[in-house]
């Protein structure tokens, strides 16, 4: 066979390969790259949606990060809903998943009733738990009061906001009680049984059994759940505005993060530096910064996957 003739198989087999990889590079192209790519230029001009971008330099990046106060709110409330709300998910999540496992009879209605929440739509399951933990007439607090217990201010009260959140985040917990409930019965018995024998106790089986086989959907669970809380928008959006009375109409405008923007994250913050003030140079500084502290996240977790898959050994 000759070169031209071996130049020419190659070159077909690259076209080939190329065209059945074409709609995946025209959506990769079309969705990720230009976005990406016009987001960090946007990021170095004044642009406003209407007139033409005019370029400013770091002017943008110095106004985030040094004159806009909200900026920094944002990125603490950000990083505590990463590590304390995918926290608790993950570990109600498991354990509730364990413990429908271990139920003999009403598996099928124990889960039903744990995976409902996950179902209800986010503005009225956030709806719903502002009404319920209404300071002033909200059955919860009442609850407490009965009881002679503190009654917190929760949706109003800067201090509970996030954890008010955090409990309606775990509500929620159905589609992880799932995930993990088919990783625990694939558990092999023999695995269980062996430990047994030599005697192991409960937390010992789950050190050296339960979590090196379930590791791998441990860490899927934290880092899908570090993205979606990196894109945490919807609930405490809701949640500040119904609590502080701002409910939506004409006339009315209303800066996110009630109460004492404790409940501001950085997508609001996207949201209401690009569609509110029309500043896209400051909003695209902001979704590049939630871009890197997702990858960043991202990252450190793939990294220490090896770590996680090898616990118990």
């Amino acid at each position: 066979m000759t070169t031209h003739t071996l130049r020419s198989k190659r070159r077909r087999s690259a076209l080939r390969t190329a065209a059945f990889m074409s709609p995946w590079l025209i959506g990769f192209s079309v969705f990720f790259v230009y976005p990406m790519v016009s987001t960090v230029y946007f990021s170095f001009t004044q642009y406003d949606g209407f007139g033409a971008p005019v370029f400013n330099g770091l002017a943008n990046w110095t106004y985030v990060f040094s004159d806009y106060p909200m900026f920094w709110p944002s990125l603490r409330n950000t990083l505590w809903l990463v590590l304390v709300m995918v926290g608790c998910r993950v570990v109600f999540g498991l354990g509730i998943g364990m413990l429908i496992t271990k139920i003999k009879t009403g598996t099928g209605v124990f889960r039903t009733l744990f995976y409902l929440p996950y179902l209800a739509p986010p503005v009225a399951a956030t709806l719903a738990f502002v009404f319920l933990l209404n300071p002033g007439t909200g059955p919860v607090n009442a609850i407490l009061g009965d009881l002679g217990l503190p009654t917190p201010g929760w949706f109003n009260d800067a201090s509970w906001s996030k954890p008010a959140l955090t409990m309606l985040a775990v509500w929620g917990i159905g589609d992880l009680m799932v995930i993990f409930m088919a990783s625990l019965l694939d558990v092999p018995t023999e695995q269980y049984e062996a430990a047994e024998l030599d005697g192991a106790s409960a937390w010992q089986k789950f050190r050296f059994v339960t979590l090196p086989n379930i590791s791998p959907i441990v860490l899927f669970a934290v880092v899908t759940g570090v993205i979606q809380a990196m894109q945490y928008y919807t609930q405490p959006l809701v949640a500040g505005k119904v609590a502080s009375g701002v409910i939506g109409g004409s006339g009315q405008s209303f800066e996110p993060g009630y109460p004492d923007k404790s409940t501001l994250t950085l997508p609001q913050l996207v949201y209401n530096l690009g569609f509110q003030r029309f500043d896209y140079g400051a909003a695209c500084v902001v979704a590049l910064v939630l871009f890197a502290l997702a990858m960043a996240f991202t990252a450190l977790l793939m990294r220490g996957r090896n770590n996680l898959i090898q616990a118990g050994d």
